[in-house]
């Protein structure tokens, strides 16, 4: 009986010992119910494999309840998972640890645990996780902030072909960050991260192209690059793209084609798309024109803290367009606008101040305003400030500084301070006196339309005053004043008997 009995317990250990599975095979089985879509069953084995200490379904484990698949979502089992694995070792687990505790998911947010666990990761060669102790260093996230160190991970992880890496390497060139600065560089490592598809990457390849860094300058090789990050719904990309269609740079020109791109980024919450929708509105290119519509756009830019849209929409406020007329919203929007050091707004807003539209008038203040514009090189501004010195407003007058900003934007083509400083010339304000600097001046504005330029281009003809004497040449410009309705032109002409 005794026999039989010992018998009986060895068959039976017999039977359990050749049904029993390893961890190794409980693990392959869960991959099988995973990849068919039973994340239910999957677990089952996951957590049977796990149990028994296998690091790699620990870590698949923790992922499934990260994600809710299979079980209800918790990043607490997570986290308690995860860290089994990563205890014995394993370099992906540890880096998914680190991510928890980065974003507070199921522990204690802790950027020092993070790095912790990245690090043990990062010496296996884990890519994933040299680039995130990379990003740790640029941000100084629970490390010394270090561009050097993060260079030194970023390119460990890119050499084994991370995109992320290869793009965030790339920024690095670019900005000089940790690396002597180098757009060939910078170039070398954005097209390996392109090439896999990033969008980042393909987007700032492209602008490499545009603007001939690293590479010969190439519209056709930028709008390539562009679109294949736009297309992949890449908001920065789709706006270059859009640019591209409006100047017709790399493409045939199309508003219509720019429109459709800009609003594809604009519709994305982008900014620089948001202000050129608005722009396309405001001049119905590419769209029925609209105020209303320009408004909408440049509004949501604006908000966005946009510096050109916030300018586009005191104009709008400044002119009626699209809203109320209101001085007030005008000098709001311009004042953001300016604070950025947008030109157009300064000037703007100097103007404002200048004719006391919407604030107290103040010449001090257009002068400060038109000032800061000016020294950005904006010809507008340029000419005001001019003005402000030859008149002695909000400045000691002087008439050689007028003429040192008439100059500057006379020299950009400026039609109103290439006239002011013919007159200077004529005068001798500012400078030594000279008909024939004054006619070279007045003949510039004259041949873009200044009407008063005209007309005293004309004088000079008749008087032989900076040119040869010609009756002829007087009549041609004092007829094209004329024709702008100049009084003092039609006057002359009556006087001449050219006209009655």
């Amino acid at each position: 009986m005794k026999l039989k009995s010992l018998l009986f317990l060895s068959l039976l250990l017999l039977t359990f010992t050749a049904s029993a599975q390893t961890a190794e095979e409980l693990n392959a089985k869960g991959d099988e119910y995973y990849y068919a879509g039973d994340y239910t069953k999957a677990v089952e084995y996951y957590q049977k494999a796990a149990e028994q200490g296998h690091a790699v379904a620990q870590k698949k484990l923790g992922v499934c309840y990260a994600n809710g698949k299979g079980v209800p979502q918790s990043y607490t089992e997570a986290v308690k998972w995860y860290l089994k694995s990563a205890e014995q070792g394993f370099a992906e687990a540890q880096c998914y640890l680190g991510v928890c505790y980065v974003f507070g998911y199921g522990v204690p947010q802790s950027y020092i645990e993070a790095v912790k666990w990245y690090l043990k990761s990062a010496e296996q060669g884990h890519a994933i996780a040299q680039y995130n102790l990379g990003v740790c260093y640029v941000f100084g996230y629970g490390v010394p902030q270090s561009y050097t160190e993060a260079v030194k991970w970023y390119i460990k992880a890119a050499e084994q072909g991370d995109a992320a890496a290869q793009f965030n390497l790339g920024q690095c060139y670019v900005l000089g960050n940790g690396v002597p600065q180098s757009y060939i560089e910078a170039v070398k490592w954005y097209r390996k991260s392109a090439e896999q598809g990033f969008a980042e990457a393909q987007n700032n390849l492209g602008g490499c192209y545009n603007n001939g860094e690293g590479v010969p300058q190439s519209y056709s090789e930028a709008v390539k690059w562009y679109r294949k990050a736009a297309e992949q719904g890449l908001a920065g990309a789709q706006n270059n793209l859009g640019v591209c269609y409006y100047k017709g740079e790399g493409v045939p020109q199309s508003y219509t084609e720019a429109v459709k791109w800009y609003r594809k980024s604009a519709e994305q919450g982008y900014a620089d798309a948001q202000c050129y929708l608005g722009v396309c509105y405001y001049n119905g290119e590419g769209v029925p024109q609209s105020y209303i519509e320009a408004v909408k756009w440049y509004l949501k830019a604006a908000k966005r803290g946009n510096a050109e849209a916030q300018n586009n929409l005191g104009v709008c406020y400044e002119k009626g367009e699209g809203v109320p007329q209101s001085y007030i919203e005008a000098v709001k929007w311009y004042l953001k606008s300016a604070e950025q050091g947008y030109a157009e707004a300064q000037n703007n807003l100097g103007v404002c101040y200048y004719k006391g539209n919407g604030v107290p008038q103040s010449y001090t203040e257009a002068v400060k305003w038109y000032r800061k514009t000016a020294e950005q090189g904006l010809a507008g501004a340029q000419f005001n400030l001019g003005v402000c010195y030859k008149n002695g407003y909000g400045v000691p007058q002087s008439y050689t500084e007028a003429v040192n900003w008439y100059r500057k934007a006379a020299e950009q083509g400026n039609a109103g301070a290439q006239f002011n400083l013919g007159v200077c010339y004529e005068k001798g304000e500012g400078v030594r006196q000279s008909y024939t600097e004054a006619v070279k001046w007045y003949r510039k504005a004259a041949e873009q339309g200044h009407a008063v330029a005209q007309y005293n281009l004309g004088v000079c003809y008749y008087n032989g005053e900076g040119v040869v004497q010609s009756y002829t040449e007087a009549v041609k410009w004092l007829k094209k004043a004329a024709e702008q309705g100049y009084a003092e032109a039609i006057e002359a002409l009556k006087s001449l008997g050219e006209i009655k």
